[in-house]
């Protein structure tokens, strides 16, 4: 059966740690339906299913797929719509409505979790930009695969927080505490690890504390990143003292973090990973469990967004 063209596919990933999931879409819906939105409503089912929704629906010819959930929910769908059977995947417009502990790269185009009638009103104006996607080649066994993101890979540090927040967020339930209570418990950690990259051929070798390669600005690691230049940043964080680890906190939240003198700025198109030694690796808030080495890259105005005015 064709779909309309104007009609969208949803998917609802509730907010995790929380027992208003119900209604929270129950108000996004009623606000669509006062608007004449015409759409399809799909809910996720756990870890990896909005990735399957978001395949099947551009495979079965949505052309607006909205994402109601944070920068993991996010990810999944773009690797959904990126590994989908659909030709020119940019043909596929992606709309998002926070609803997540993780909205930075919804932050990025000015939507507030708080302001879900903004974000619907967004999509029916459908304005839309092609932005860039990242790709992360690797090896597992025998089998040669790849994950997309849209906003940052993170190693080390940068990981660890997105791993604790995971955990604290189904202890805890409110955003906030989780991320307090996960800053509190990396604060004093500040483990180096033994990384070993290549930036535009040249090799960098030492101990840092994390690594953030951003397409867009990566929870402010990488402030200066824009995701739609075909370029990505990379910020190599050498371990501070303790002072300045307090002052990184305060530039991080300033936007200012490569004022630090113990953070090292780059820009490329591609990035190798040769080691990270008991680093973690996270993609868009998704931990990727693969082993190294592995081959970063941007693909430019791979995807269409529909952002705001």
């Amino acid at each position: 059966m064709a779909i309309e063209t104007n009609r969208w596919g949803i998917i609802y990933n509730p907010k995790a740690g929380t027992r208003k999931t119900q209604k929270r879409w129950n108000k996004i819906r009623e606000y669509m339906e006062s608007r004449g939105v015409m759409f399809d409503y799909l809910q996720s089912e756990g870890y990896g299913s909005v990735e399957r929704l978001a395949r099947m629906l551009a495979n079965n010819g949505y052309r607006t797929i909205v994402v109601v959930g944070g920068d993991g929910a996010v990810n999944d769908a773009v690797n959904g719509i990126m590994t989908s059977d659909v030709l020119h995947k940019e043909e596929i417009a992606l709309g998002i409505i926070p609803n997540g502990m993780g909205n930075d790269f919804a932050k990025y185009w000015g939507l507030d979790e708080d302001d879900y009638k903004g974000a619907v009103d967004c999509i029916i104006d459908r304005r839309v930009r092609k932005i860039d996607v990242g790709r992360v080649g690797y090896t597992d066994g025998d089998v040669c695969g790849m994950r997309y993101f849209i906003n940052a890979v993170h190693i080390g540090l940068g990981a660890r927080f997105v791993w604790i927040t995971n955990g604290t967020r189904r202890f805890w339930g409110m955003p906030w505490l989780s991320y307090l209570s996960s800053l509190i418990l990396l604060l004093f950690e500040r483990k180096l690890h033994r990384v070993h990259l290549k930036v535009n051929g040249e090799h960098i070798r030492g101990k840092v504390m994390t690594v953030c390669i951003g397409s867009a600005r990566g929870y402010g690691l990488t402030p200066s990143a824009v995701p739609y230049n075909g370029w990505l940043d990379v910020s190599v964080v050498y371990r501070p003292e303790l002072l300045q680890l307090l002052k990184g906190l305060w530039l991080l939240i300033q936007g200012r973090l490569l004022n630090l003198k113990v953070v090292k700025p780059y820009r490329t198109r591609k990035v190798k990973i040769l080691r990270a030694q008991n680093a973690a690796v996270s993609l868009d808030g998704r931990m990727l469990e693969k082993e190294l080495p592995l081959k970063v890259r941007v693909l430019h105005e791979a995807l269409t967004l529909i952002i705001p005015k």
